[in-house]
């Protein structure tokens, strides 16, 4: 059992808030599609359970910076349908920014000779 967390990446807080944002830029999708997406975009090393992803798309839908409705889907089952609002474009935008921030500064804190030449 323990084997399986090995090499388990745990995201930054935030961080799947950020993804699942990013992911809904590119179109509406449901939470199994959403959860494919980011595995698929990812290389296969992020896998976002729906213990996580479930109550994040909830948190989101709740500040208003995703909206979800019912559709039902090509096998003729109901599933809930996540789509980006503009507040939530906008907040991806503050995200983004604030996540080539942190990278940059982890960047230089790993590797500072590369970051003082810069300088």
């Amino acid at each position: 059992m323990k084997e399986r967390y090995l090499n388990r990446i745990e995201l930054l807080q935030g961080t799947l808030d950020m993804l699942i944002l990013q992911t809904l830029q590119w179109g509406p999708r449901h939470g199994y599609g959403l959860s494919q997406s980011i595995r698929t975009n990812s290389g296969e090393i992020l896998k976002v359970d729906t213990g996580s992803l479930y109550p994040a798309l909830h948190r989101l839908e709740k500040q208003k910076l995703i909206a979800a409705e019912w559709k039902v889907s090509e096998n003729n089952q109901r599933t809930r349908v996540y789509k980006l609002t503009s507040k939530g474009k906008k907040q991806l935008r503050s995200e983004r920014s604030r996540w080539s921030q942190l990278s940059e500064a982890i960047a230089g804190v790993l590797d500072p000779a590369k970051s003082e030449g810069d300088a």
